[in-house]
């Protein structure tokens, strides 16, 4: 009887993977969004499993999640992958992103409810301490989070998936914005988007995708700005002699 009852109240076997499952999905995007494991390096899921207790088919199933969502590459018979930036992937990146930025605030201006409001006041606030407290790698993730809240307001299914892969790669980029230390005029950078970022709120609340519009291309000019000394860095200056 003492039997019975034990093995009736122990946890299920599947019940504890799947919470470790959880725990490496977000550790693991979140890697991918610091650059803490870099564009293009493989990704071992020995080692991911021995890390987080799970066996290699749970994580071979999450690896095919995160795969779909753009996180990572997968093909027949190579190790997996971190999604890679080249050439012709970022050259897609600045022009689908600012198509795609003001598409998801111009329907959320039209659709987002008072209750999702709320939620991206909750983020943007956090951010903010972020800015304010100099938490480079937490800038870097609610500014993801701020952005893609945006897109679920925006409620189109369609759209979620480019914005998902977009924020991806703008985050990676982001690493060079939100870098440390933090400079003098860097900073007015950063206090000027998160400015920006209250001011896409108030046109989102307001319901005014017009003003939105105007707002994020002007944010999106101040991330493409910073973002491109990571793709295109300053030459060295090189004496010359004849």
């Amino acid at each position: 009887m003492t039997n019975k009852k034990s093995s009736m109240n122990a946890p299920k076997a599947t019940d504890i993977p799947i919470d470790r499952k959880v725990v490496l999905s977000e550790a693991l995007r979140r890697r991918i969004l610091n650059m803490e494991l870099a564009p293009g390096a493989v990704v071992d899921e020995i080692a991911l499993g021995n890390e987080f207790g799970l066996s290699r088919p749970p994580v071979r199933e999450l690896l095919r999640q995160i795969a779909a969502e753009g996180y990572i590459e997968l093909e027949t018979n190579r190790a997996p992958r971190v999604a890679a930036m080249n050439h012709d992937s970022l050259r897609s990146f600045f022009l689908a992103a600012p198509l795609i930025y003001i598409a998801t605030t111009q329907l959320a201006a039209l659709h987002a409810s008072d209750a999702e409001i709320e939620q991206l006041k909750r983020i943007q606030q956090q951010f903010r301490q972020a800015i304010d407290s100099k938490d480079v790698e937490n800038r870097v993730i609610l500014n993801d989070a701020f952005h893609l809240e945006i897109g679920k307001m925006a409620h189109n299914e369609y759209l979620m998936p480019s914005l998902r892969r977009l924020l991806i790669d703008h985050a990676r980029l982001g690493r060079i914005f939100y870098r440390h230390p933090t400079t003098d005029d860097m900073q007015r950078d950063l206090e000027l988007a998160c400015d920006q970022h209250d001011q896409m709120i108030d046109a989102i609340e307001r319901r005014d995708p017009q003003a939105a519009t105007q707002i994020v291309q002007a944010h999106w000019e101040l991330s493409r700005r910073r973002m491109a000394e990571y793709t295109a860095p300053s030459g060295v200056e090189v004496a010359l002699a004849y």
